[in-house]
């Protein structure tokens, strides 16, 4: 199986281009185990967990990446993060980290902006 780095780099492209697995799962296409939902996000467990407990919030309307955002989406930006901040105190009590990958450096490998929710354990600093 590819490494993170691998897939971010092989997806770099940085627009729609087709469905991901994200807009899949906005879709109710593929399943996902849903912590929250509302009518412009989801918040759900990460298939492939990088700490105990590994979650990721993600718009429905399809904004491909960080720097893809305008000012029109400077709302929902700050509804992804209170939705992160809301479902991380309350599954973790000792703290957490809220990361979100741009672009084939920032081995994004999904294009569909999302915010990893990571914690359950110590975490390292640097992180990269």
């Amino acid at each position: 199986m590819a490494s993170e780095v691998e897939k971010a780099q092989a997806a770099a492209g940085g627009e729609y281009k087709e469905e991901t697995i994200f807009s899949k799962i906005v879709d109710k296409k593929i399943p996902a185990n849903i912590l929250y939902e509302d009518d412009t996000c989801l918040a759900f467990h990460d298939v492939s967990p990088q700490a105990p407990t590994h979650f990721l919030v993600i718009p429905k309307k399809r904004l491909a990446m960080l720097s893809s955002a305008q000012e029109q989406d400077a709302a929902l930006l700050g509804h992804l993060l209170l939705v992160a901040k809301e479902q991380g105190d309350k599954l973790l009590k000792n703290g957490y980290r809220v990361v979100i990958n741009n672009g084939p450096d920032g081995c994004q490998s999904v294009y569909h902006l999302h915010v990893h929710v990571l914690g359950g354990r110590q975490l390292g600093w640097p992180p990269g």
